[in-house]
């Protein structure tokens, strides 16, 4: 019988930890504030930046939005960045992707202060998460590590297929598993014979980016399933990059969408957050 890896119900207890810390840092004097910036008026991003303001509000941490017209500048965008990594009241600084093709993402998140990166995607902070040192970690890896650990899922010695080499999933998830003493395999588009790889992962993260692209037939019984994906269909619905109907009759655990991995991704963000107001102070 699968289990269900219920996102939402973890995020909720993250969230309920967090407020005790925040009451805890507010009684010394420290409020712990997010910023964020958003270049441009992409529809997807106006959406999660909605939800990470209601998320900062229900755990009591400050967050304030700067938000940028399509044509901004990448030196008003970095010169902003560097404000904000003097300002001693700003404890997280995020970054909203994606920015237009005139600004340079990575220059930008080098612009960042490593102690206020609480996306991760700053170099020291990947460096570190690369050499086991303590970092920020990218929020949605993290948010699965925690899924994991949570449901007392085993890594070690596990064979982890991860789907997917981009540097938000799956490039820091593979530290993350690595860390986790997994053996882990990474596939992409350029992978040949894809579903003969998946048919040896004890633990599969899917992050590819192609709706219902792992079938029933390309997992192995009692397999751990950690779908990342968010596909909007033609019908409006939304379904992962796993095919969940059908995979969950095979799965020892799996991760819905909606409701899966993406409210622990801005759990965490929040536990970063949190984590950057202890630091600094």
């Amino acid at each position: 019988m699968v289990e269900i890896i219920n996102g939402k119900e973890l995020a909720k207890k993250v969230r309920k930890d967090l407020r005790k810390d925040v009451k805890d840092l507010k009684e010394k004097g420290i409020n712990p504030k997010l910023a964020v910036i958003m270049v441009g008026e992409d529809p997807g991003s106006q959406v999660y930046v909605r939800n990470k303001s209601k998320a900062c509000e229900k755990v009591g941490i400050e967050f304030e939005e700067f938000l940028f017209d399509k044509n901004t500048s990448e030196e008003i965008l970095l010169d902003t960045i560097n404000k904000l990594n003097k300002d001693d009241t700003i404890h997280g600084i995020l970054l909203q992707s994606p920015v237009p093709k005139h600004i340079d993402i990575n220059k930008a998140f080098r612009t960042i202060a490593p102690e206020k990166d609480v996306d991760g995607f700053n170099p020291v902070n990947v460096g570190n998460l690369t050499i086991g040192e303590d970092a920020f970690i990218s929020c949605t890896p993290y948010g699965i590590v925690k899924m994991l650990e949570e449901y007392d899922i085993e890594t070690e010695g596990k064979n982890c297929v991860i789907l997917g080499r981009s540097n938000i999933v799956g490039k820091p998830m593979i530290q993350c598993m690595l860390n986790k003493n997994s053996t882990v395999t990474v596939c992409h588009s350029r992978t040949k014979n894809i579903d003969e790889v998946i048919k040896k992962a004890d633990i599969v993260i899917a992050a590819i980016g192609k709706p219902k692209f792992v079938k029933e037939d390309m997992v192995k019984d009692g397999a751990v399933v950690i779908d990342v994906g968010i596909n909007r269909m033609d019908d409006g619905t939304i379904c992962g990059d796993v095919d969940y109907d059908n995979v969950s009759k095979k799965a020892s655990y799996i991760t819905p969408v909606p409701g899966g991995v993406g409210p622990m991704t801005i759990a965490m963000l929040l536990t970063n957050v949190v984590k950057a107001a202890k630091l600094g102070n």
